[in-house]
C-alpha cells in the first residue's frame, strides 16, 4: 500500500494575506498583547517608556516585555534563542509585527528593568484578582533554592582561604626547594628558572588575592566572599552545597496561584515568615490572613510578629509538642475593638485578653492568669532542681557560691507559668538552700505545695510579698493544625516544581539580587499566566485586561 504522499518543494503555494489569520482567537499570544498593551509603562518605571526625540529609534519597551513574556510562556528564557525565535515564529511575528531586536537589546532590556518587572508581576496578581481567582484566606509560605551564576570553586570563606594559603606557601617552598637542588636532579625532570620563576608569579598573584579577602572578611564581617556574583552566597540544598539565592514564596490555596515572592540570601527561611505575609497582604489589599509553613520557619519572635501584626501563623512545631505558647504583658483595656482588623487592634486585644474575631474558629486560643498561690522550686540533687509542675531543671551554671537552674524547652510549654516574663525562668539556690517558694499563676490545682521542713533562703522575699505588679498575665496558644499543615506541600511545591525542572528555571541567568527578582518575576508571572488560562481562558483574561 503507497505512503501519503507529501507535496512537493517545487510546488508554488500561497499562504494567507493576513499575519492575523495566523493566530487563532483562542491563542495565548493574544493574553499577552492585551494585557501589555494595557500598561502604563512609564508609570511602571520601564526606561525608555518615552521616545526620544533625537538619536537612532529605539525599540518600544512594550514589544521587549511582550517577547519575554512569551518566552518564559514557553520556557525560552535565553536571550540569544528569543532573537532566533523571531526570525522564525509566526506567532511572534504577529506579536512583535515582525521586529527583530538583537539578543543583546533583549538581554538589556531584562537586566535595566528588574523593579519595573516586578511591577507587572503584581499588576497581573491584581488582574487575576479582578476575576476572583485569588481566595485571599488562606496562604503557604514557602522557600526554595535557584542557583546563582557563581561557581563553588570561586566561593571563599575563612577555612577555605586558609586551607588555600597553606598550600600555596607549600608549593612556593617545593619550588625554591627545587631551585636550589637544580644540579643534582636529571635535566629532563627539571623545570627552567625561568619556568619555576613564572609559577612562583602566580603563586604570589593568588596569595595576595586570598589574603585580600581574609582582609576584607576581617574588617566587613562578612562569612563569605563570591568572586562572580557577591550578593549570592552559598547554601546547602537536597543536592550538596551550591551557590543560590533563597526564594520565598507566597500561595494562595484557592486556585495554587503566587500571590507575591522576596528574593534572599539568607541560608535559611527562619525569620523571614512575617515579612513574606506583610507583603502578601499588601499585594492581596486585605488586613488579615492565615500562613502555613514548615518547621524550617520557626521563629517564636518571628511567629510572635505574625500574631500581632494580623496572620495566623499554623506553622509546623519543630521544639515544641503539641502547641505553641506565648506570654504576653497583660494590659487593661474596655474599649477594645474585637472586631476590627487593623493590626493596632489585635494588638490592643490581646494584651487585653480578648481573642480578636478574626481570629475566631482558629488555631489561636488566649486565656488570663491571675496570681494565685505559691508553690517552690525543691532540689532533688546538685544538679537536678524540680519544678512546681513537676518538670526537672537542670544546672546551667554557678553566680558566686548560688546555682542557677533552668529548662527552656519546659517554660516554653508550660501551662501554669511561674513567671511574668516571656523567656524561660531562672532559679537561684544556695548553698544552704533546698527550696525556693515562688507565686504561680493560672490553676494551682496540680502543683507542689512547700514542703514543711525546707530550708528556704532568707534573701527569698516571696512568701513576704502581697502585692505584685503585675497581677494577671496573658497566655496565647496556637495549637498544632495538622490537616492545614498537610495542606501545605500541596500547595507550595507545585509552583516551585513547575518552574525549576517544567520551566527550567532552576538556575539562574542575572546577577545580583535586585536583578534576579526580576528574573523571578517573569517565571512565576508565566506560571500564574498559564493557570490563569487553564481556569476562565483566553477570551475572559483578554476582557478583564481590557476593561
Amino acid at each position: 500500500m503507497p505512503y501519503i504522499k507529501r507535496a512537493s518543494r517545487e510546488q508554488i503555494i500561497l499562504f494567507p494575506d493576513c499575519i492575523e489569520d495566523y493566530v487563532s482567537e483562542d491563542n495565548p499570544v493574544r493574553v499577552i498583547d492585551a494585557f501589555v498593551d494595557n500598561l502604563c509603562l512609564e508609570a511602571l518605571g520601564f526606561t525608555k517608556s518615552i521616545a526620544a526625540d533625537t538619536g537612532r529609534p529605539a525599540y518600544n519597551p512594550s514589544d521587549l516585555l511582550k517577547l519575554y513574556l512569551y518566552g518564559y510562556f514557553y520556557r525560552i528564557r535565553s536571550s540569544r534563542k528569543l532573537m532566533t525565535e523571531c526570525s522564525r515564529n509566526v506567532e511572534l511575528f504577529w506579536l512583535l509585527g515582525q521586529l527583530k531586536p538583537d539578543f543583546r537589546t533583549i538581554a538589556d532590556f531584562r537586566k535595566d528593568n528588574p523593579q519595573s518587572l516586578k511591577r507587572v508581576f503584581i499588576e497581573f496578581v491584581r488582574l487575576c484578582d479582578k476575576l476572583k481567582l485569588y481566595d485571599k484566606e488562606l496562604i503557604a509560605v514557602d522557600g526554595s533554592k535557584f542557583r546563582a551564576q557563581n561557581s563553588k570553586d570561586k566561593c571563599f570563606n575563612a577555612e577555605i582561604l586558609q586551607k588555600k594559603l597553606a598550600n600555596i606557601d607549600k608549593r612556593i617552598s617545593e619550588y625554591l626547594q627545587s631551585m636550589d637542588n637544580t644540579d643534582e636532579l636529571e635535566h629532563d625532570n627539571v623545570m627552567s628558572p625561568e619556568q619555576v620563576k613564572k609559577a612562583l608569579r602566580e603563586l604570589r598573584v593568588r596569595k595576595d588575592k586570598y589574603e585580600g579577602y581574609m582582609e576584607e572578611l576581617e574588617k566587613t564581617d562578612a562569612k563569605q566572599i563570591l568572586e562572580t556574583d557577591p550578593e549570592a552566597r552559598r547554601m546547602h540544598s537536597s543536592n550538596g552545597f551550591h551557590c543560590c539565592y533563597n526564594v520565598q514564596t507566597a500561595i494562595d490555596s484557592g486556585n495554587h496561584l503566587i500571590v507575591d515572592y522576596i528574593v534572599t540570601n539568607h541560608g535559611t527561611d527562619q525569620g523571614l515568615l512575617n515579612e513574606v505575609c506583610e507583603l502578601s497582604k499588601k499585594t492581596l489589599a486585605v488586613e488579615t490572613i492565615e500562613t502555613i509553613a514548615d518547621k524550617g520557619y520557626e521563629s517564636r519572635e518571628d511567629i510572635l510578629k505574625c500574631l500581632m501584626n494580623g496572620t495566623i501563623p499554623n506553622v509546623a512545631l519543630k521544639y515544641d509538642k503539641d502547641e505553641r505558647v506565648f506570654n504576653l504583658q497583660y494590659e487593661h483595656s474596655d474599649d477594645v475593638d474585637k472586631a476590627s482588623r487593623k493590626p493596632e487592634e489585635i494588638r490592643k486585644c490581646l494584651h487585653a485578653g480578648k481573642l480578636p474575631d478574626c481570629y475566631q474558629d482558629t488555631a489561636v486560643s488566649i486565656e488570663v492568669q491571675s496570681l494565685s498561690t505559691i508553690s517552690c522550686f525543691t532540689k532533688v540533687d546538685d544538679n537536678t532542681v524540680l519544678c512546681p509542675t513537676g518538670q526537672i531543671l537542670k544546672k546551667t551554671k554557678m553566680r558566686g557560691q548560688n546555682s542557677i537552674f533552668a529548662n527552656k524547652d519546659a517554660c516554653r510549654q508550660c501551662k501554669t507559668r511561674c513567671t511574668n516574663s516571656t523567656v524561660h525562668k531562672t532559679v537561684s539556690f544556695g548553698p544552704d538552700t533546698d527550696c525556693v517558694p515562688v507565686r504561680m499563676y493560672g490553676d494551682s490545682s496540680k502543683v507542689q505545695p512547700i514542703p514543711k521542713h525546707a530550708m528556704i533562703s532568707p534573701y527569698n522575699h516571696t512568701l513576704d510579698r502581697t502585692d505584685y505588679a503585675d497581677q494577671k498575665k496573658v497566655v496565647v496558644r496556637i495549637k498544632e493544625n495538622k490537616e492545614k499543615l498537610k495542606l501545605r506541600m500541596c500547595l507550595s511545591e507545585h509552583p516551585f516544581g513547575t518552574v525549576k525542572w517544567y520551566d527550567g528555571a532552576h538556575y539562574l541567568l542575572c546577577r545580583g539580587i535586585e536583578k534576579v527578582s526580576g528574573e523571578i518575576s517573569l517565571s512565576f508571572l508565566a506560571y500564574n499566566l498559564r493557570r490563569a488560562i487553564n481556569l476562565v481562558g483566553v477570551p475572559a483574561l483578554i476582557q478583564a485586561a481590557r476593561g
